[in-house]
């Protein structure tokens, strides 16, 4: 039970720590995709609805939380940068696209970002068993968000 008790503590701290780091960015982001300017962008045409990239983002930091949960059980104590790093750059990302409109910095940014979990799936495949897939899902939604955001830093 104690376990139980540690792991579902340790989950909430993380599903805490991701959510924030989302709403962080989200300062900079309202109204993000309903905004006047990203109204007014050139988007790709397999750009999604705009409910998809909050479904995308849950689905992501939940399985993400999952992940990082495994990983501090399996790893006790050692603390990995390069998670500290993702979650820095998905934090950035926000600020420098929808409210600076820096967009190639915000490719560079999301490009890094998409690196970094790339590097991060590469690393942990063989260390922390199934639970490596729990990443996928942000790997593949960045290559598509780094698609979306070349795309409109090229055509704007």
């Amino acid at each position: 039970m104690k376990n139980i008790l540690n792991y579902c503590l340790t989950l909430f701290a993380f599903l805490m720590l991701n959510f924030g780091g989302l709403a962080l960015g989200s300062l900079w982001t309202d109204p993000g995709t309903s905004s006047v300017w990203y109204d007014t962008v050139l988007k790709a045409p397999w750009t999604p609805p705009g409910f998809v990239f909050g479904l995308a983002w849950t689905t992501i930091m939940v399985c993400f939380s999952i992940f990082t949960t495994s990983l501090y059980f399996k790893k006790i104590g050692k603390f990995n940068p390069i998670i500290l790093i993702s979650w820095i750059l998905n934090i950035l990302w926000s600020p420098l696209f929808f409210h600076l409109h820096w967009l190639w910095i915000a490719v560079l940014v999301i490009a890094a970002l998409t690196v970094v979990i790339g590097k991060m799936i590469q690393d942990v495949r063989t260390q922390v068993g199934q639970e490596w897939l729990l990443l996928l899902p942000y790997f593949v939604w960045l290559n598509i968000a780094t698609s979306l955001n070349l795309y409109i830093a090229i055509m704007n």
